[in-house]
């Protein structure tokens, strides 16, 4: 295993101890928050010359980075960014924060503003969120939010609860859901819900009313959030057809914010939505300047632990799906698929020797029908270190919260249950740190050896160890069986 030379991650280090007290949360908004009036839009050059073709450029690594995706949004390639950093190991996962590098660029012109909303430790419903108490901040507030209830995920919630559903489902942060729900509906300050019933403008059948728009609201913003991650949004169009490029230099939840308001506005008012005054401000103003918080929630070189395949050793199960969704629709692409063999199809019950394991030791912190987690760190919290995150698990013999279990020990039965689904199988996901971790890629998902690649669409795709290659088929022929050779 490759590790950055320890000059650099000191440096790193150096350049991120600096911790400024956060500002003191008040008990209340005290102040009404509404979306500004539009203001004129920032040149669309953002600043940035026209470079000579491979010109090199200062960069300082942000969290989360990674060779693949840097090379994309600098419109260049990882094999010039190695050459010109010739420090950085070839295996290299993650960029230590901080880190300087020279990457060589290739002038894209409507490269958009260089303004950065938010830290991406603020985004994820990670460590950032410890000690955050939603519902006790949305009661200190005068607005329809208080009062507010939503039937969702099975049950009637108030609309705190409502929040706090969607940021766990998603992993987004519930203090980022606040804020667009206040900058779009004035739901923390304002003492009706706006008349409109599609409360925060996405107009799409049977999702009215503001719990089904924030759902759609969570699933946009991690379609920009990990699109960006994985180095494939590099570029997307506003209502009005124009072209949007976000600035090579920004970060994750920068963009996964313009991605958002570009689902909905163009022009002025698009360009204030992402600017200084929109929603960062909003933000600011709840809940204090979230720059001032320095700690970095994805590090430099992190790695997988080694995880067993999601069934019993010795079994055979099928490779139903390639990289796809976590939860919810597009991206982050960070689950896989595994069915056991069987000669039926659709939804069946398994028999008794066919169930889902851990596929490390860990604590069981979440056991219910939107899936269960597997807290690697055992410090009982799902936003703080690895965590595996299973799905269609049945309801039989399903493990209980605070359960610990050692690698191989018995989760529960691959199903239909949970999410949606066309035949019994069971989806594993991974996190770190409230982050979604890509299924492909420098950190893609590895079985006892066995690591996956995406086939390009959601469910296509690959394991390959060595010279042998395994191929995701929901039809579970023999080219998707797959064993685990563990004693």
């Amino acid at each position: 295993m490759s590790a950055f030379p320890a000059a650099l991650i000191v440096l790193a280090a150096l350049l991120f101890s600096s911790c400024v007290a956060a500002r003191p949360q008040g008990s209340g908004v005290r102040s009404m928050i509404t979306p500004l009036a539009p203001t004129p839009s920032p040149t669309a050059m953002a600043g940035r010359p026209a470079y000579n073709p491979g010109e090199l450029v200062e960069y300082a690594a942000q969290t989360g980075d990674t060779i693949t995706a840097l090379a994309a949004r600098f419109n260049t390639t990882a094999a010039e960014i190695y050459e010109a950093n010739p420090v950085i190991p070839r295996d290299a996962t993650t960029m230590p924060p901080g880190m300087p590098m020279h990457i060589p660029i290739y002038y894209l012109p409507l490269w958009g503003t260089d303004f950065q909303s938010l830290p991406d430790g603020t985004f994820v419903n990670g460590p950032a969120q410890i000690g955050f108490n939603t519902t006790a901040f949305v009661a200190s507030t005068s607005g329809w939010l208080k009062e507010y209830r939503a039937y969702a995920g099975g049950k009637n919630r108030t609309g705190a609860e409502m929040v706090d559903y969607v940021a766990v489902n998603y992993s987004v942060s519930p203090r980022l859901l606040l804020a667009i729900l206040e900058y779009q509906s004035g739901a923390l300050t304002q003492p009706e819900p706006p008349a409109e019933k599609y409360t925060l403008g996405f107009r799409r059948i049977y999702y009215e009313g503001p719990y089904l728009q924030l759902v759609i609201a969570a699933n946009t913003l991690n379609n920009g959030y990990y699109g960006w991650r994985a180095g494939e949004l590099t570029e997307f169009e506003l209502p009005d057809d124009s072209l949007y490029r976000p600035d090579p230099w920004q970060n994750a939840a920068s963009v996964a914010l313009q991605y958002y308001f570009s689902r909905l506005y163009a022009g002025d008012k698009f360009h204030a939505s992402i600017g200084p005054e929109g929603l960062a401000r909003v933000y600011r103003d709840l809940f204090g300047d979230p720059w001032l918080d320095s700690a970095i929630h994805i590090p430099g070189s992190l790695r997988q632990p080694e995880l067993r395949f999601p069934f019993r050793a010795g079994s055979t199960w099928a490779y139903t799906g390639g990289p796809h969704t976590g939860w919810g629709t597009g991206q982050p692409f960070a689950a896989v698929d595994f069915a056991p063999a069987s000669d039926t199809s659709g939804c069946f019950t398994v028999p008794g020797d066919q169930y889902v394991i851990a596929m490390a030791d860990g604590l069981v912190v979440r056991s219910d029908i939107d899936g269960v987690i597997l807290d690697l760190d055992k410090d009982g919290d799902e936003r703080t270190g690895w965590t595996l995150y299973y799905l269609h698990l049945a309801t039989r013999n399903r493990v209980g919260v605070g359960t610990e279990l050692k690698a191989g020990d018995p989760v529960g039965y691959p199903s239909c249950e949970g999410g949606s689904s066309t035949g019994t199988h069971v989806h594993v996901a991974r996190k770190y740190n409230g982050e979604w971790i890509l299924a492909d890629g420098p950190l893609a998902f590895n079985f006892e050896g066995w690591v996956a690649h995406s086939g390009g669409d959601a469910y296509k795709g690959t394991l390959t160890r060595g010279s042998l290659t395994v191929f995701a088929c929901e039809c579970s022929d023999a080219a998707s069986q797959i064993r685990s050779d563990l004693p």
